[in-house]
């Protein structure tokens, strides 16, 4: 085992401690890849040789340091690759490291009774359509013919599910930063329970990641949603934008279509946070041109809005639904 998948447990209540935690990996290994909002991998294929050490004895010292240091536990997967690693976090809990063998057979029998929905990227509309045919564990899906899942879920993604079933890992742990990203949280100063007041936080926080954005001149793939609720536990939801955009309106509808698809029904949310990652150069994106004159108007009033608050302050011009208070602690970002 040589890679590490790391998920820090409670979460941080503030996403801008995640690069501390991250410092603390980087200093057994320069290949850190960050996976916000609380987790990473880390390739130890050095640390192994230089500490004299194992994957798994170098995870009981980072877990240790955690705890000494930030004061988190940590559930830690390990395999020898990406993929089987993030998978075997499933299966791990703080003060354990789940491991996959290296042995091709043992790989294909820690995977064999495993959902389709373990491995990293399939989503729930895939899992549906394999399931409806009968496809509903990793080992039913590395024996089905190559044929039937490419006319199930297309070819460049059949194939790729067929070898990831059969535990071949051609990932590969990309270093980065959380600077890649942006983000902003709203935590309430009471546990709340209101939706109309969630919706006008995620409002906040994305009028505020469109601002910074646009700012930077730069522009963002995708947005992740994290709720977290009274008990410490989180719900994070991804979604890839239409466009890449720093437009705040388009901003807050992603927000809020990842907000209305969990159904929260009297959740009491303690914070709500924003992440804008996928971060390209503005001039680079490219924009649909659209015949709506509201749309256009909306994009010129942002300009505008833009030069009153970088002249007057950042509370010089907002919606109206932000005019009163949110009932919000002071806004962290990262």
């Amino acid at each position: 085992m040589t890679i590490l998948c790391v998920r820090f447990q409670p979460p941080p209540m503030d996403e801008a401690a995640l690069p501390g935690l991250l410092g603390l990996l980087e200093d057994f290994t320069p290949v850190v890849q960050a996976l916000p909002p609380d987790g990473a991998l880390a390739d130890l294929r050095g640390a192994e040789r230089y500490f004299g050490r194992d994957a798994i004895e170098l995870a009981s010292v980072i877990r240790v340091r955690a705890l000494a240091h930030h004061g988190v536990d940590c559930a830690i997967g390990a395999g020898p690759g990406p993929m089987l690693a993030r998978v075997a976090l499933g299966d791990a809990r703080p003060g354990v490291t789940c491991a996959v063998p290296e042995e091709p057979d043992a790989v294909a029998d820690f995977l064999a009774d495993k959902p389709v929905a373990a491995l990293p990227g399939v989503g729930a509309a895939t899992a549906r359509t394999l399931g409806e045919y009968g496809l509903d564990t990793l080992g039913l899906v590395a024996a089905a013919p190559l044929s039937t899942l490419q006319r199930l879920i297309g070819a460049k993604a059949g194939r790729e599910l067929r070898e990831k079933a059969n535990g071949i890992d051609r990932g590969r742990v990309v270093p980065n930063g959380v600077s890649r990203s942006l983000a902003t949280e709203r935590p309430f100063t009471r546990d709340e329970l209101d939706s109309d007041r969630h919706r006008r936080a995620l409002l906040s926080a994305a009028e505020e990641l469109g601002a910074r954005l646009r700012a930077l001149d730069k522009v963002c793939r995708t947005l992740t949603l994290t709720v977290r609720y009274a008990d410490r536990s989180s719900t994070t939801r991804s979604r890839a934008l239409k466009e890449p955009t720093a437009h705040s309106a388009a901003l807050t509808r992603a927000a809020y279509g990842m907000y209305e698809a969990l159904g929260l029904q009297r959740a009491r949310v303690r914070a709500l946070a924003l992440r804008a990652e996928g971060l390209d150069p503005a001039e680079q994106a490219s924009y649909q041109l659209t015949f709506d004159p509201l749309d256009e108007k909306a994009r010129r009033i942002e300009e505008v809005a833009d030069r009153a608050r970088a002249k007057f302050g950042p509370r010089a011009v907002m919606p109206g639904a932000l005019a009163r208070g949110l009932g919000l602690s002071p806004p962290t970002a990262a």
